[in-house]
Protein backbone atom coordinates (compact mmCIF):
# COMPACT_ATOMS: atom_id res chain seq x y z
CA UNK A 1 0.00 0.00 0.00
CA UNK A 2 1.18 3.27 -0.87
CA UNK A 3 2.28 5.58 1.76
CA UNK A 4 0.08 8.48 3.19
CA UNK A 5 1.17 12.43 2.95
CA UNK A 6 -1.05 14.34 5.79
CA UNK A 7 -2.90 17.73 4.85
CA UNK A 8 -0.34 19.69 6.51
CA UNK A 9 2.79 18.02 5.35
CA UNK A 10 0.88 18.66 2.05
CA UNK A 11 0.57 22.11 2.22
CA UNK A 12 4.29 22.32 3.30
CA UNK A 13 5.64 20.52 0.20
CA UNK A 14 3.57 22.26 -2.05
CA UNK A 15 4.51 25.93 -0.40
CA UNK A 16 8.36 24.58 -0.76
CA UNK A 17 7.79 23.29 -4.52
CA UNK A 18 9.59 20.16 -3.55
CA UNK A 19 6.63 17.50 -4.85
CA UNK A 20 4.80 16.87 -7.94
CA UNK A 21 0.73 16.68 -7.27
CA UNK A 22 -1.60 14.41 -9.26
CA UNK A 23 -5.74 15.07 -9.60
CA UNK A 24 -6.65 11.55 -10.22
CA UNK A 25 -10.07 12.31 -10.60
CA UNK A 26 -9.75 14.71 -14.10
CA UNK A 27 -11.68 15.68 -16.78
CA UNK A 28 -14.72 18.04 -15.57
CA UNK A 29 -13.43 17.57 -11.59
CA UNK A 30 -10.08 18.66 -12.30
CA UNK A 31 -11.58 21.53 -15.02
CA UNK A 32 -13.57 22.75 -11.78
CA UNK A 33 -11.16 22.81 -9.10
CA UNK A 34 -8.09 21.05 -7.76
CA UNK A 35 -4.97 21.37 -5.97
CA UNK A 36 -2.44 23.94 -6.42
CA UNK A 37 -0.12 23.59 -9.31
CA UNK A 38 -1.44 19.89 -9.60
CA UNK A 39 -1.18 18.43 -12.93
CA UNK A 40 -4.55 15.61 -14.15
CA UNK A 41 -3.65 12.05 -14.94
CA UNK A 42 -5.98 9.56 -14.36
CA UNK A 43 -5.59 5.83 -13.68
CA UNK A 44 -6.27 5.05 -18.13
CA UNK A 45 -3.27 7.47 -18.98
CA UNK A 46 -0.88 6.68 -16.38
CA UNK A 47 1.24 4.20 -18.62
CA UNK A 48 0.85 6.37 -21.92
CA UNK A 49 1.63 10.26 -19.84
CA UNK A 50 3.90 9.49 -17.11
CA UNK A 51 7.43 9.08 -19.16
CA UNK A 52 6.45 12.79 -20.15
CA UNK A 53 4.54 14.23 -17.26
CA UNK A 54 7.09 12.73 -14.66
CA UNK A 55 10.49 12.38 -16.11
CA UNK A 56 12.05 11.42 -12.65
CA UNK A 57 11.04 8.26 -11.82
CA UNK A 58 12.43 9.34 -7.73
CA UNK A 59 10.83 13.01 -7.99
CA UNK A 60 8.03 13.28 -4.96
CA UNK A 61 5.06 12.50 -6.21
CA UNK A 62 1.65 12.51 -4.35
CA UNK A 63 -1.75 11.32 -5.53
CA UNK A 64 -5.79 12.47 -4.48
CA UNK A 65 -9.05 12.25 -5.62
CA UNK A 66 -11.96 13.33 -4.19
CA UNK A 67 -12.09 11.90 -0.76
CA UNK A 68 -11.25 8.39 1.83
CA UNK A 69 -13.31 6.32 -0.39
CA UNK A 70 -12.91 7.16 -3.76
CA UNK A 71 -9.99 5.02 -5.25
CA UNK A 72 -8.50 6.82 -7.96
CA UNK A 73 -5.54 8.07 -5.99
CA UNK A 74 -4.80 4.69 -4.93
CA UNK A 75 -5.54 3.18 -8.40
CA UNK A 76 -3.22 5.55 -10.51
CA UNK A 77 0.00 5.34 -7.22
CA UNK A 78 -0.08 1.82 -7.27
CA UNK A 79 0.33 2.29 -11.40
CA UNK A 80 3.20 4.77 -11.00
CA UNK A 81 4.77 2.76 -8.28
CA UNK A 82 4.27 -0.28 -10.62
CA UNK A 83 6.41 1.73 -13.51
CA UNK A 84 9.41 1.89 -11.49
CA UNK A 85 8.27 5.56 -9.24
CA UNK A 86 10.17 5.29 -6.32
CA UNK A 87 8.76 7.99 -4.07
CA UNK A 88 4.93 8.16 -4.44
CA UNK A 89 1.90 8.97 -1.82
CA UNK A 90 -1.23 9.33 -1.32
CA UNK A 91 -3.40 12.31 0.17
CA UNK A 92 -6.04 10.00 1.41
CA UNK A 93 -8.68 12.15 2.56
CA UNK A 94 -8.25 14.35 -1.10
CA UNK A 95 -9.97 17.47 -2.36
CA UNK A 96 -13.08 17.74 -0.40
CA UNK A 97 -10.49 17.70 3.26
CA UNK A 98 -8.39 20.35 1.49
CA UNK A 99 -11.76 22.33 0.50
CA UNK A 100 -13.37 21.73 4.02
CA UNK A 101 -10.07 23.00 5.57
CA UNK A 102 -10.41 26.61 3.52
CA UNK A 103 -7.42 25.89 1.81
CA UNK A 104 -7.50 27.39 -1.53
CA UNK A 105 -8.21 25.78 -5.14
CA UNK A 106 -7.27 26.26 -8.58
CA UNK A 107 -9.97 25.92 -11.89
Amino acid sequence: MTALITRAELVEEIEAGSVIVLDALGGEYYAEAHLPGALALVEAEVENLAPQLLPDRDAAIVTYCSNAACPNSQNVATKLERLGYTNVRKYRDGIQDWVEAGLPVES
